[in-house]
């Protein structure tokens, strides 16, 4: 080979070191969607209440005593939806649901129960989860009966077009049953990727349980239940959701816990898709998702639990997906001084903002 070839060949072959160099560098500096996602998510969480927005309302037919599990969702027009579970004087639970398109309006809206609806009725039902189903076009509330039960409609501003419950699973599974204790099955999660649908759910002992079914069979075909997530039975006790992270493959779990002092408080999970494995996030009490460590009020504290709630998602459908800039729970809580029997204790629901995200 000439000098000149020889020249030639090594100049060719550092101009492909520089091109493979530059491409690596801008791999490196250009993260994944499911990075991005994942580094959305705050390393320490600081919230914001407000006061109580939703309480029980005088109602001679019902003498509700409690407001508390809600699930919430928004419209293509803008309107708020909420369900939320309800208990009586006679210690009996069920449903009910509000609607307003402003939540200063939260506080006057009219409550609708949902044991009016015949198809219903005044069976024991429980810990409401809504979403819209796109493949069908129908409106799913998710709840407890006993078992993972859902009704449907087309039209979520008619309380009285829900249908009758159907079950997602006819008997507890064999996994649940032998590791429940003396638990209870219950507080029902769905979220769905491109493919599948899955079904969480809790036992307060300490397990996170997931179901899974194909999107084409959804609802049907519920199978494979198996344990997620273990913990002690305080750690990881019940009221569980999972969302997906700004549209990404990751995804936020979270879990209600008992502290120390009795008072309620959630634990944040995270993983990359939902077959991934749950990481720890942010589980301590005194450095928790959100609890009475981290949660302010600027109208004077009326609760200590930061209870069974919802964050604020930013679409209605089945995918979950919420958005890091704009942070919101609505949660339950209630009188630190008040006690007695679960059934009576004087849960409302506040809105919780993640300091220095937008809120809705």
């Amino acid at each position: 080979m000439t000098r000149t070839r020889l020249l030639g060949a090594l100049a060719a072959l550092a101009a492909a070191a520089a091109l493979a160099a530059t491409a690596l560098t801008a791999n490196a500096q250009s993260p994944t969607a499911d990075e991005v996602g994942a580094q959305a998510l705050p390393t320490s969480y600081s919230w914001e209440s407000t006061g109580a927005l939703i309480g029980p309302k005088p109602n001679p037919s019902h003498n509700v005593v409690s407001a508390k599990d809600p699930t919430v969702v928004q419209d293509a027009g803008g309107k708020w939806h909420v369900f939320f579970t309800v208990a009586n004087t006679a210690g009996a639970w069920s449903l009910a649901y509000t609607g307003f398109n402003d939540w200063s309006q939260a506080s006057s809206a009219p409550h609708t129960f949902l044991d009016a609806n015949p198809n219903i009725g005044s069976r024991y039902a429980a810990a409401p989860h809504v979403f819209y189903y796109e493949p069908q076009r129908l409106w799913y509330l998710v709840y407890q009966t006993g078992l993972p039960s859902y009704s449907t409609t087309a039209n979520i501003n008619d309380p009285s077009s829900w249908s009758a419950p159907r079950n997602f699973q006819s008997s507890m599974p064999q996994i649940v049953r032998d590791n429940i204790g003396d638990g209870h099955w219950l507080d029902y999660w769905v979220i769905c990727d491109s493919t599948m649908c899955y079904l969480f759910s809790a036992d307060d002992n300490g397990h996170v349980y997931r179901a899974e079914t194909t999107v084409g069979e959804f609802p049907n075909g519920f199978r494979n239940t198996k344990i997620v997530l273990q913990d002690t039975k305080n750690n990881l006790f019940e009221g569980g959701a999972v969302y997906q992270v700004d549209d990404s493959n990751t995804y936020l779990l979270l879990w209600e816990s008992i502290g120390s002092d009795g008072a309620r408080y959630y634990r944040s999970y995270t993983a990359e898709g939902l077959n991934g494995q749950w990481r720890p996030q942010a589980v301590s009490q005194s450095a928790p998702f959100a609890g009475a460590a981290n949660v302010s009020f600027p109208g004077g504290a009326w609760t200590r639990d930061i209870s069974h709630g919802e964050l604020i998602r930013s679409g209605r459908d089945q995918t979950m997906d919420i958005d890091t800039g704009n942070f919101q729970m609505l949660y339950q809580g209630r009188n630190p001084n008040s006690g007695g029997d679960y059934s009576q204790l004087p849960y409302r629901l506040g809105l919780l903002t993640l300091q220095g995200a937008d809120p809705c």
